[in-house]
């Protein structure tokens, strides 16, 4: 069977039982229909809970389950009779019609109803969308009735959650009408908006207007920015997501509770779900586990140095997840090969994995495991020989068949998580805020990247002045950069020769609280394959959802 028919064989608890057993009343929660609610923000929780992040190694084209794994994680932990508790973040549609699918788990490892937050949810996508947008309508409604905050540079675009790689430069304003000045202008996917970034750092809907006000729209004659809150227009967007704002409650396929909320990419975002939701989960469970996207280079520095930093928490594990097929993969094994057995390429692509496991522990200072999600093509002999080298450099690791067994398949992983848990490290940061913005960055690519050095394209260095003459430059960093390689090059699997990240533009998301940092070719508006998931994705004769895996 394929995810979506192991998912629909599975009878799901009501929701609002579930709720009640997290310890909320009637009043702290709001039904979707049976098997899906919002949580009420007024639900203060202390935080109490362990927090164990799941991040990965570079992935290969295809994912290598850390979703997956972070479900069995929690499941595991579970038939260990812990009160576990899953903060992930909520999927985008453009993968999902895209290339690499749904993000709910997979087989007897995943959260439920998966078609349903796979596609439309609760229309939190929806709300980002339409508060992001209603700003655009009125920068460009305040332009059109005589500018009298003197736009000189439009800097804040529009967005949609979908693939659309026609979206990337547009022309606007070409009607004729008196007033209307056409320029270019451009989409974001709605994950990598700076309303969704906002959305997942805001402690609270006072936080979440502030931060709106906050958004540097444009700047003047003068190089002088624009702010939001110069349109009057904050209260419409806080408006629009007010219940957006609210947490997610789902379930797994075992019935581990599951909050689900927010989905920033980590190639192009932050990547982490919102902090609404992982402080309550902190709450109302003793052990919580979330994720951040990609490999730890993106998803993981961000969690650390964005999120970790902006709340004041720190993990008491991480989960670092690779698989035989991504280690041979980045040790030069072609991956329409992939499946077959190559101990050499094995071998090779480890460096990919001691590189990451090396950067959590060095640079960040925390408790790591190494997390196997095992493949039916995985062989004894790859596995051995992987474990072998592992526990030679004192990594500790587990093997974990969670796709084929559910919690089951991860209950030694959730035995050496709760070991670790009880050997909490102190988290240190991979830059300070007061260091120089060129120092950031060359700080992230040099210790996490391995780089030997960084490159500014003109334009980046222009902006880099701007900030430095707003006072806008002491905020973190978020490096968009392709999630396939160490480098800014996603063919350059292997990384042991030198090479330098390529700073191609620099934006100021300061509604957010960070400056993003472009490099190589990556870009906010992703394109579709030339095979998209779409064309798989269907109605059945009894009206049911076929093509998302």
């Amino acid at each position: 069977m394929d995810d979506i028919e192991i998912s629909r064989n599975v009878k799901l608890s009501d929701i609002s039982d579930m709720a009640k057993d997290l310890g909320l009343n009637a009043k702290e929660f709001e039904l979707y229909g049976r098997y899906k609610a919002k949580l009420d923000l007024k639900n203060k929780s202390n935080k109490n809970g362990k927090l164990i992040l799941v991040t990965a190694i570079n992935p290969t084209p295809l994912g290598e389950g850390k979703t997956t794994i972070a479900i069995g994680l929690a499941d595991g932990l579970r038939r260990k009779n812990k009160k576990s508790i899953l903060a992930l973040r909520e999927p985008s549609m453009g993968p999902v019609f895209g290339i690499k699918g749904g993000a709910t788990g997979g087989g007897y490892s995943q959260i439920a109803p998966m078609e349903d937050i796979n596609l439309h949810f609760t229309g939190d996508f929806h709300a980002i969308e339409t508060a992001n947008n209603l700003l655009c309508s009125c920068i460009d409604n305040h332009i059109y009735y005589g500018n009298k905050l003197d736009f000189a540079k439009v800097c804040f675009k529009r967005c949609i959650d979908l693939n659309d790689r026609a979206l990337r430069k547009i022309e606007i304003n070409l009607s004729n009408e008196k007033n209307v000045i056409p320029r270019f202008d451009g989409f974001d996917i709605t994950a990598a908006s700076e309303i969704m970034a906002i959305f997942c750092l805001s402690k609270d809907i006072s936080d979440l207007r502030n931060r709106l006000e906050n958004i540097i729209v444009g700047y003047n004659s003068s190089d002088k920015p624009i702010f939001a809150k110069e349109l009057n227009v904050v209260g419409a967007m806080l408006v629009t997501l007010k219940d957006a704002i609210k947490p997610n409650l789902v379930q797994t396929l075992e019935h581990t509770p599951a909050i689900v909320h927010g989905g920033p990419f980590a190639n192009i975002a932050h990547g982490c779900n919102s902090v609404i939701a992982t402080n309550l989960a902190l709450g109302l469970g003793d052990y919580v586990i979330t994720e951040a996207g990609f490999g730890s280079d993106l998803g993981a520095e961000k969690f650390l140095d964005i999120k970790c930093r902006n709340e004041n928490i720190n993990p008491d594990c991480i989960v670092c997840v690779a698989t035989i097929r991504a280690l041979k993969y980045h040790g030069g094994q072609k991956i329409d090969d992939i499946k077959n057995e190559n101990l050499n390429c094995l071998d090779k692509g480890m460096n990919n994995l001691f590189k990451h496991v090396d950067n959590l522990k060095s640079v960040f200072n925390q408790n790591v495991i190494v997390a196997i999600n095992k493949f039916p093509t995985d062989t004894e002999k790859e596995l051995n020989y992987l474990k072998e080298k592992l526990s030679s450099k004192g990594i500790l690791v587990e093997f974990a068949d969670v796709w084929k067994k559910g919690g089951e398949g991860a209950l030694e992983l959730a035995d050496s998580v709760i070991n670790l848990c009880n050997n909490k490290t102190k988290l240190k940061y991979c830059y300070e805020l007061k260091d120089e913005l060129e120092d950031k960055i060359l700080k992230v690519s040099k210790k996490i990247y391995g780089a030997e050095g960084i490159e500014f394209s003109k334009e980046a260095r222009e902006e880099i002045e701007r900030l430095k003459k707003n006072d806008l430059d002491k905020l973190p960093i978020c490096i968009a950069k392709t999630q396939y390689s160490l480098s800014d090059n996603p063919k350059n699997l292997d990384i042991s020769q030198n090479f330098k990240i390529h700073i191609r533009n620099i934006e100021i998301k300061n509604g957010a609280g960070f400056i993003v940092i472009e490099t190589g070719k990556i870009l906010s508006m992703p394109g579709l394959p030339k095979n998209p998931s779409a064309e798989k994705i269907d109605l059945d004769e009894n009206e049911n959802i076929v093509g998302i895996f």
